[in-house]
C-alpha cells in the first residue's frame, strides 16, 4: 500500500495532521473535529495557512452520514461550522497520515494502536493529551513565530508521549469521553462542554497562542 500524503510514518514536512476518534464518527468525534477547527480558527485566523489539518473517522464510522442532529446544536451553541461533515470509518490510511491521534476513550485508543502504524507514539485520548499537555512547560516548545505552528505541534506530541508513563491519570475513567449517542440534547451538550474544556489548552499549546482573537 502507498502511504497517503501526510507526516505520520511518511508524508509532508510542511503539514501536521489531527485525527479525532470514536466510535461512529457522527457524536463525539465530529463535535472534536470541529471544535478544534472553531478553536484554531479563534487563535490563528486560518489554521490551513499554518499546515493544521483536522478530521475524523470512527472505529465503526457510518461512511457517508451526516453527524448527529444533537451534534450539530451544541456545535452551533459553540458558533462552530457544521456544515459538509460526511462520516468515515476508520482506515489505515487515515492513521498513517496522521500526526496526533486524539480518541474519545482507551478503547479507541487500543484500537487504533492494534491497526500499527507506529502510531502508539502519537496515539491518545483527549483527556489524557491533555493532562499531559498541562504538564509541559510552554517555553521548552518551539517558537511558532520562528519555527512554525507545524513544528512546535510535532514537539508538543514528542513532549507529550515522553511524559505518558510518569503522569497517570487518577482513575480510569478519567480518560474517557462517554458517548452520548441516543441522549437527550442535555447530555450531548455536557459532554460538548466537557470536550470543550479538554480542547481550549492543548489549541492553546499547539498554537502558542494563549487568548482568543
Amino acid at each position: 500500500m502507498t502511504a497517503p500524503e501526510g507526516r505520520g510514518i511518511a508524508g509532508q514536512a510542511d503539514t501536521f495532521r489531527i485525527l479525532h476518534v470514536s466510535t461512529g464518527n457522527v457524536c463525539r468525534s465530529p463535535i472534536t473535529e470541529r471544535l478544534t477547527r472553531h478553536a484554531l480558527v479563534d487563535r490563528l485566523g486560518d489554521p490551513l495557512s499554518g499546515g493544521l489539518i483536522v478530521e475524523s473517522a470512527g472505529t465503526w464510522g457510518h461512511e457517508g452520514a451526516p453527524m448527529e442532529a444533537n451534534a450539530e446544536t451544541v456545535l452551533a451553541d459553540f458558533g462552530a461550522d457544521t456544515t459538509g461533515f460526511v462520516g468515515r470509518e476508520l482506515l489505515d490510511e487515515h492513521v498513517i497520515r496522521a500526526d496526533l491521534v486524539l480518541t474519545a476513550t482507551r478503547d479507541h485508543r487500543a484500537q487504533v494502536i492494534s491497526m500499527g502504524h507506529s502510531a502508539g507514539l502519537r496515539t491518545f485520548t483527549l483527556k489524557e493529551f491533555t493532562r499531559l499537555v498541562r504538564a509541559i512547560d510552554p517555553a521548552t516548545l518551539p517558537d511558532p513565530r520562528d519555527e512554525g505552528v507545524v513544528e512546535r505541534a510535532r514537539a508538543l506530541v514528542r513532549a507529550a508521549a515522553a511524559l505518558r508513563g510518569w503522569l497517570l491519570a487518577p482513575t480510569a475513567e478519567a480518560d474517557e469521553v462517554y458517548d452520548p449517542y441516543g441522549a437527550p440534547i442535555t447530555f450531548f451538550r455536557s459532554i460538548g462542554d466537557e470536550i470543550n474544556q479538554a480542547l481550549d489548552p492543548v489549541v492553546t499549546a499547539l498554537t502558542g497562542i494563549t487568548t482568543h482573537r
